[in-house]
């Protein structure tokens, strides 16, 4: 087996995991992998081809490259220090409550860190919900007033 074994000319959410390090010899995170795969798989057959591959490999360099900049200890992991600074960065405020949710959803070994595609996951998870609700928030108040049937339409209908 290895990349593209089982789809000639396509790579499956499967052989991208195979292929991906996450710098703790431990298997890339597949809802990280299948996430990727998803916004970068143009035809929605769950694969990608060679040119969404580029893009992808792209994509996971400029992360890669991110990260490191954010693990100031150079550990290859992200604390909550590590992880406030990156997502402030990016231009979000949010609590230190907040980030501590954060860090026991993606803190996947327990060590109070966070791995590289977990990371990932995590960045584009907030930039996702983000938009999602900025598209409600149209006083751009940082409010907005739903229905619960709403909440779970945007959570549902939010591509993650």
């Amino acid at each position: 087996s290895g990349i593209n074994a089982e789809y000639g000319g396509y790579i499956s959410v499967n052989e991208l995991q195979a292929a991906l390090s996450n710098g703790t010899w431990q298997p890339f995170n597949p809802e990280t992998v299948r996430l990727m795969i998803s916004m970068f798989d143009r035809d929605g057959n769950g694969t990608i081809n060679f040119q969404e591959f580029g893009e992808l490999w792209k994509y996971i360099n400029d992360w890669q490259n991110t990260f490191r900049y954010y693990d100031r200890d150079n550990s290859g992991s992200i604390d909550q220090a590590e992880l406030q600074t990156a997502i402030t960065s990016f231009g979000y405020n949010l609590s230190p409550r907040f980030y501590s949710t954060l860090m026991r959803k993606f803190d996947r070994a327990g060590n109070k860190t966070i791995t590289f595609d977990d990371f990932i996951q995590c960045c584009v998870l907030i930039q996702t919900l983000s938009v999602a609700f900025q598209r409600k928030d149209t006083s751009r108040s940082g409010r907005i007033t739903i229905t619960y049937e709403e909440f779970m339409d945007l959570v549902f209908s939010t591509k993650v």
